[in-house]
């Protein structure tokens, strides 16, 4: 069992002020596979005076010092490679070769592309006789969830020391060995102490304490909507920037013209991939009418085909969920999808035949649904498709907006000009078009209560900048 009860904090791995042990659950088993201990306000303090005191000197460093820290953290990153997935899958029940291929590799590319963009990233712009300057932001309080922890920590970590500014990292605390990884990688690679601090925590405790702190300027969070409008709330009485990464319930639009095999079992693998413990993912497939029934069939052979097991397993492609608290909910809302009527195509309540041990659920998709059910309206965040059938393309297009989520959008088409014209009136912040993902340098973000800011590549960069404007500069 692997004890990480210690916080990274200025640059060395210290006892908590006040230790509080807390478990660490490995999903497939249902054992405790790690202890740490969650942190306090002293702790907090702690981390939050060493960034500050960082800050003075690391925002003064050189484009050049912070290119050569960055690809030293990256080339680190490579030797831990390994170690980083296995965390991964340990801690969260991602299938092994996922967490290799997926998973951890988010982590390392959102060093490398933070690097490429800072070697021709403008800091500065010439108004006239005047200049703009963009300054990194501060000391920065950052947030992230369980279900891709590389991703959420490097898409933050990497753009903030890009830019200059120093940083505390409160992971999940249900999902926090990766993030000890990282925290090992920052100092291996030679990160000045007080730049990256790590302490763990949970939401009332560290992460309140965060978004509060007077000496902290800004708050980049990602998981629920309603753990996301806690953090804002927390952060206004010091009028700290706040940005957010928060749900979804994304559409996936299979337009008449599309090839409805191929359209369909693309979104049904997309769907069950990570065990639907994606932000985006296309959790409403929206089909024509007429072919909702050839639809279902297509939908339920290939939830038929999906292997669930051990995530150390690389014939594996499905894992259990995170833990006990999501299996419940997850089994509460297939339980009221099929109380509100909706048709269950494949897959329900109960664990897969099996699976006893573990939280695991069967793959399911319903059917019949109309948009205004729980299952098409509640973000379910587990392996739970939810087929619409629309008649005429203006009312796939209303389904689809018709959400308080806007983080993504799906559209297949046979031709293409008609799917960019159905994906500009989508109310989303990434579209993809017949199943096209964008790389490390496209922005990823969402609209209405999926968020603000956008994070990944050169547009990540903004959330961590401030403006400043010289007037009279040049004359």
């Amino acid at each position: 069992m692997r004890d990480y009860t210690q916080f990274y904090i200025d640059g060395q791995w210290v006892d908590p002020a006040t230790p509080n042990p807390f478990d660490v659950i490995n999903p497939a088993t249902e054992a405790v596979c790690a202890r740490i201990s969650l942190g306090g306000e002293a702790d907090v303090n702690r981390a939050v005076a060493a960034a500050r005191k960082a800050f003075d000197t690391y925002s003064q460093t050189s484009r050049q010092e912070r290119v050569e820290l960055l690809e030293a953290c990256a080339a680190v990153y490579e030797k831990r490679y390994r170690d980083i997935a296995a965390a991964i899958s340990e801690e969260m029940g991602a299938p092994i070769t996922f967490a290799e291929k997926a998973q951890a590799h988010t982590g390392l590319g959102h060093l490398q592309e933070a690097a490429r963009v800072l070697k021709e990233f403008s800091f500065e712009e010439n108004l006239g006789a005047h200049r703009v300057f963009k300054e990194p932001i501060g000391v920065c309080g950052l947030i992230t969830p369980w279900n891709w922890p590389m991703n959420q920590i490097g898409c933050k970590v990497a753009p903030a020391l890009a830019v200059g500014c120093t940083v505390i990292l409160k992971p999940s605390e249900i999902a926090p060995l990766s993030a000890r990884l990282w925290a090992e990688v920052m100092h291996e690679a030679g990160v000045p102490a007080g730049v990256f601090n790590l302490v763990n925590g949970d939401g009332p405790g560290v992460g309140t304490l965060l978004s509060r702190h007077p000496d902290i300027d800004m708050m980049s969070f990602t998981g629920s909507t309603r753990a996301g409008t806690l953090v804002a709330q927390n952060a206004a009485p010091s009028v700290k920037r706040v940005t957010q990464e928060l749900g979804g319930k994304s559409p996936n639009i299979i337009l008449e013209d599309a090839d409805l095999a191929s359209a369909v079992k693309q979104g049904v693998r997309s769907m069950f991939a990570n065990t639907g413990q994606s932000c985006n993912a296309p959790s409403r497939m929206l089909v024509p009418a007429a072919r909702l029934a050839e639809a279902e069939a297509i939908a339920r052979e290939v939830a038929e085909k999906v292997v669930l097991g051990d995530p150390a397993d690389p014939g594996t492609h499905m894992g259990p969920v995170v833990s006990q608290l999501q299996y419940d909910r997850i089994q509460a809302l297939i339980e009221q999808g099929i109380e509100e009527g909706a048709k269950l195509v494949v897959g329900g309540p109960g664990k897969p035949e099996g699976h006893e041990t573990g939280y695991f659920v069967r793959p399911t998709v319903f059917s019949d649904v109309n948009n205004d059910m729980t299952i098409a309206r509640e973000e379910i965040f587990g392996p739970v498709l939810v087929m619409i059938p629309y008649t005429g393309e203006e009312e796939a297009i209303r389904i689809a907006n018709d959400t308080p989520y806007g983080l993504a959008g799906y559209v297949q088409s046979g031709d293409i000009d008609h799917a960019r014209r159905v994906a500009s009136r989508i109310r989303a912040g990434n579209i993809h078009i017949n199943g096209a993902s964008g790389g490390y340098d496209v922005p990823f973000g969402g609209f209405k209560q999926s968020g603000n800011g956008r994070e990944w590549g050169a547009h990540g960069f903004a959330d961590f900048l401030e403006i400043k404007a010289v007037e009279g500069y040049g004359t």
